[in-house]
């Protein structure tokens, strides 16, 4: 039988093998990230999907050539000499220098024939030092490994897996808010909260209750010691062992170990000593997620804000030539939690590579922004619904979207999208995004009242002299006149949007002439009223105009 200290020992040993074996990262990913360097894809015959799992270089070692999925063809004279290494490697993919680069970009060579391997071709500017490239290729290919939705270490559930063998239980690994990062497949002493929690992808409210009132998160919060929490029939817990995953003071999270007694002895350091491996895991992952986001928001504010070089930048993040909406939402639930839910939503709008995901995001303020390639506005829509259902159900989400703009017209098309979005939160959340090509009108009207509350609205005038006497005699004299404008002065038409008998719209309208100086008959003062009328009214129909029938003034 194998002992506490076998156990120990084994379990030190894969530490080891976890934090510095072999890694993977998929070729979207590898070229997304090295955009941010300066490098830029010129061709692509594999899938994109490729996954990497070693860096050479062109050498020969016992006159065999050196083979791996990455290859950095430092000396290399052409693309084509570079492409003739990487065949022989038989690699995936090459990084090669070439002064031809602007020639090779706009004429790509043609595909490789025959039995000839394909390869993907990553050109290094001039300006990007190859020991640079090299850092970052080794770190992403060795250490760069992927979770399913594009981000951190796979490795941290064989992290879990290992722990659990050490100290005979079955383990989950959470983050700070409760959240389930991976757990074991063990599942010695497993219960029904465990259950509850895996499924849910975090821990119940019920067991985080608990929890709080047993002094767990006040421990995690001041110690790096392992804490007991007692078994609890009520809750299907059969007892935890539980110890902050901490970096220097910051806490990232916690391991929680399923067991009916305290751990002690081996199986307590091998718990504690974990938490620190599972810190430098989720340290790594933050660090390259951070990296890539900050690289990303930069890019893609160049291009919001004005660039010279628009067409390079958006190279740079991936993002194809053509037309091109651009997305501005908010994301927020109580007051308090509004910059949470933003960065929530950056975090999920931001969650895959390169090809993996379509549009590029930033925050800005208290808004994010994103560049989503295409001019159908169905998909920027589904692009929102996505975003939306990828975040909690107590989030609202708010969003608007700008005509299809080339690039050098992405500055322009973000206010058109700060104005949409200003629209949608003057209605139900559960609305339809607006568009600028289907609700500028709209839009134009609430630029005007955003004037009128200003206090530029006119203080006297026909306008005002009737809202000021349906307020003091309950009289419907403004909401007739808008309703006469909008049906091009037909009282049919006016009377049926407001349920009345044509009539009543004549008997009202003399009614109006008699109360205030109201010329019914000059084009430029019916406009001047419609406008000063659109201004005034915050209702979201009031300035929708009608399908009437052409009239008489």
């Amino acid at each position: 039988m194998m002992s506490d200290l076998d156990n120990v020992d084994r379990w030190g040993w894969r530490i080891g093998f976890l934090t510095g074996g072999v890694g993977m990262v998929r070729l979207d990913r590898l070229v997304n990230v090295l955009g941010g360097y300066g490098l830029r894809l010129l061709r692509c015959p594999v899938p994109r999907s490729t996954e990497l799992r070693s860096v050479v270089l062109h050498e020969q070692t016992a006159g065999r050539t050196v083979v791996g999925d990455v290859l950095l063809a430092i000396g290399a004279g052409s693309v084509a000499e570079a492409v003739a290494w990487a065949s022989d490697a038989r690699a995936a993919v090459v990084l090669v220098r070439d002064d031809t680069a602007p020639a090779a970009a706009a004429s790509p060579e043609p595909e490789p024939a025959g039995d000839d391997q394909p390869v993907a071709v990553v050109l290094v500017e001039p300006a990007v030092a190859w020991s640079e490239v090299a850092a970052v290729v080794y770190g992403l290919v060795l250490e760069g490994r992927e979770t399913e939705s594009g981000r951190g270490p796979t490795d941290l559930f064989a992290l879990a897996d290992s722990l659990a063998d050490a100290v005979g239980g079955a383990v989950t690994i959470e983050d700070r808010l409760s959240r389930v990062l991976a757990y074991s497949s063990l599942q010695q002493h497993a219960d029904r909260a465990r259950a509850e929690t895996i499924l849910g992808r975090q821990a119940p409210e019920p067991l985080r209750a608990l929890f709080a009132a047993r002094g767990v998160s006040t421990h995690l919060d001041s110690s790096d010691e392992p804490l007991f929490v007692p078994a609890d029939a009520d809750h299907g817990l059969t007892g935890r062992m539980v110890v902050a995953v901490r970096a220097g003071r910051e806490l990232l999270g916690s391991v929680w170990v399923a067991c009916p007694q305290p751990l002690d002895g081996a199986r307590r350091r091998a718990l504690a000593d974990g938490a620190r491996t599972v810190a430098l895991h989720l340290l790594r992952s933050r660090a390259s997620a951070d990296l890539e986001r900050q690289v990303e928001t930069d890019l893609v504010m160049q291009l919001l804000e004005g660039t010279a070089d628009a067409a390079t930048v958006a190279s740079r993040l991936g993002l194809p030539q053509g037309p091109m909406h651009v997305i501005a939402s908010r994301a927020h639930t109580a007051e308090q939690e509004r910059h949470a839910a933003l960065l929530l939503s950056f975090d999920r709008a931001t969650t895959g590579f390169g090809w993996s995901r379509p549009g590029r995001s930033a925050v800005a303020g208290n808004t994010l922004y994103t560049v989503l390639p295409g001019d159908d506005v169905s998909a920027a829509r589904a692009w929102i619904a996505s975003l939306h259902a990828a975040l909690p159900t107590h989030v609202t989400l708010m969003a608007g979207i700008s005509a299809p703009a080339v690039l050098d017209d992405l500055p322009a098309a973000r206010q058109e999208a700060d104005e949409c979005l200003a629209l949608h939160e003057t209605r139900q959340a559960s609305s339809v995004p607006p568009a600028y090509e289907e609700s500028w009108d709209d839009i134009l009207f609430q630029r005007l009242r955003t004037a009128a509350r200003s206090g530029r609205a006119p203080a006297r005038g026909p306008v005002t002299e009737l809202r000021r006497h349906d307020t003091e005699h309950g009289t419907q004299y403004v909401a007739t006149l808008r309703a006469w404008l909008q049906a091009q002065g037909d009282p049919v038409e006016a009377g049926r949007q407001l349920g009345v008998h044509e009539n009543t719209i004549r008997y009202r309208l003399r009614k109006m002439t008699e109360l205030t100086a109201l010329d019914l008959h000059d084009g430029n003062k019916r406009l001047a009223m419609m406008i000063e009328v659109a201004a005034l009214d915050n209702s979201p129909t009031a300035t929708r105009p009608s399908s009437a029938r052409p009239g008489h003034a």
